[in-house]
């Protein structure tokens, strides 16, 4: 297990205080092309390491990392890596659930802690019929708002992963506007996007309609 948390680098770029992360890829080969080093750079730090993915494509991204050089199978039997299906992690009541997403990150996050690992890395891969839903989008982007608030208690940093073909500039751009860092082009940077959570959270709820009198 990892003794120390040490310096933490990502796309080729060392991460500062934020461990906030959006990514933008155009398919799981680029993804893995981008990230690759930063999953096994953990690995050999001995971190702990949960990946979320859809059900669907749990085996198939399964092989990705043991064509990267990751000991797959010896790394789930020991616990050091999970790789989970989205549904157990963002869906309650066949509904993206904020609060339900929220405790879920805290609670990996701490029994990473508590199985004592210095750290752990939480990737997380959004799912695509989420942004068929207006609704379920206004959730998403209002909980990475508000997952900078508890991540800012941790040193453990959270990737969010998003296909650019699934979604329009609009929702893009909500989703940049949550995180403090972004990784494009296969690039990490900082976001001059990025609003404070509260300001963001603000203008949510400003775009809701008016309710009408009965």
């Amino acid at each position: 297990m990892a003794t120390s948390g040490g310096s933490l680098q990502c796309a080729g770029t060392g991460i500062g205080a934020h461990r906030h992360i959006c990514a933008f890829f155009n398919g799981p080969e680029e993804e893995h092309r981008v990230l690759g080093s930063f999953y096994k750079d953990g690995f050999d730090r001995g971190e702990k390491a949960t990946h979320i993915v859809a059900a669907e494509n749990r085996e198939e991204y399964l092989k990705r990392l043991a064509e990267a050089g990751t000991d797959v199978q010896r790394m789930m039997e020991t616990g050091q890596l999970e790789v989970l299906p989205w549904t157990d992690m963002y869906v309650r009541d066949h509904r993206f659930d904020q609060d339900a997403m929220l405790a879920s990150v805290e609670k990996i996050i701490q029994s990473g802690a508590g199985a004592g690992y210095a750290r752990t890395k939480l990737v997380g891969h959004h799912m695509d019929w989420l942004f068929l839903d207006q609704p379920a989008v206004k959730n998403l982007v209002e909980y990475e708002a508000r997952l900078n608030g508890l991540l800012s208690k941790y040193d453990d940093p959270v990737v969010c992963n998003y296909d650019s073909s699934k979604f329009g500039a609009s929702v893009a751009l909500d989703i940049m506007r949550t995180h403090p860092l972004v990784i494009i082009g296969g690039l990490l940077r900082k976001n001059p996007f990025f609003v404070p959570p509260e300001q963001f959270l603000d203008e949510m709820r400003e775009r809701r309609p008016p309710r009408t009198a009965t």
